[in-house]
């Protein structure tokens, strides 16, 4: 089994927030468990990272396996080979691979050459792991999903992708502001109305960002400027520019948790003294990746070899 879209992971999504939980408290009490010893996980990384380097790699120490850290220059990647070659060598190798990569498609065909799981740590597309850590702390912190209003302000990206299929798939309400050229993928986009007409929560994709902040339990923000888009910059900051969130928009939705998925441009897309309030659920969500993602590495190499 891959999770290269959040929706791979399926119906055994409540599984594992149910796992997740239970490592979570038993992280809590200096409870770690050897499920994974033995194991090993490659971690390629194409992309700069702190959140997604540090959470996997104490993540698979914590569980008693060994993660490799690899990026592509250091690798025969970056001197030609092939992906479905290197797929194919690694699997001989580990028990799993985490990839954060430049092209989704790459990851793409790294799951279907590899012949050990496949997760990824971000594309362009989409960002699932961070987005399961999310919607644990969603839970965490509102006890269901049902009723529940999430607005995503900013760009239309891939942590808005994954939101919005993961928001549909548990039936959470979720609005959506983005300026005019930034709004999420149109296919993305169909997908989760789809599952939002069988889950029963509402979606709205919109260009006003008080329109989509208002009643919202939770607002979530990203930054303007992804790795990749430096080039775009001063264009991004002017386009975005009415679309930070800052107390003038919160208070639009009375009282809602602040959620942002790191790193943060304190005095652009969010003010310091959001990000600092007392609602702020920031660095809650920045633990929980270390605990969404032991119970992910334990559902797809605990069973593994």
């Amino acid at each position: 089994m891959n999770v290269i879209s959040i929706l791979d992971v399926g119906q055994d999504f409540f599984s594992l927030i149910e796992r997740t939980r239970k490592l979570k408290e038993e992280a809590r009490k200096g409870v770690f468990k050897n499920v994974l010893r033995n194991k090993s996980l490659a971690m390629i990384f194409e992309k700069p990272s702190t959140r997604t380097r540090v959470s996997f790699e104490v993540a698979m120490t914590q569980l008693g396996g060994h993660a490799v850290y690899l990026d592509r220059e250091s690798m025969q990647l970056g001197r030609g080979e092939t992906i479905k070659d290197t797929a194919r060598t690694l699997s001989r190798y580990v028990d799993g691979i985490m990839v954060r990569a430049k092209s989704h498609e790459n990851v793409l065909e790294l799951g279907e050459y590899a012949t050990v799981p496949v997760i990824n740590g971000l594309t362009e597309l989409e960002h699932p792991c961070q987005v399961l850590a999310d919607l644990f702390t969603i839970k965490e912190k509102k006890g269901d999903f049902k009723e529940v209003k999430l607005a995503f302000i900013g760009d239309g990206n891939n942590v808005c992708h994954s939101l919005l299929l993961g928001s549909a798939f548990v039936g959470m309400n979720m609005s959506v502001a983005t300026p005019r050229g930034y709004e999420p993928n149109k296919e993305i986009l169909e997908k989760a109305e789809r599952l939002s007409n069988k889950s029963g929560c509402e979606i709205l994709v919109t260009n006003d960002p008080m329109r989509a902040a208002e009643g919202a339990d939770i607002i979530y923000t990203d930054v303007w400027v992804s790795m990749g888009q430096e080039a775009e910059r001063e264009k991004r900051l002017r386009d975005f520019r009415d679309y930070q969130v800052n107390t003038r928009l919160v208070k639009i939705a009375g009282s809602p948790l602040i959620m942002h998925c790191l790193p943060a441009k304190r005095g652009l897309e969010i003010t310091d003294e959001v990000l600092e309030s007392r609602n702020s659920i920031v660095f809650d969500q920045a633990e929980n990746r270390l605990h969404l993602q032991k119970a992910l590495l334990c559902h797809l190499l605990a069973s593994q070899g």
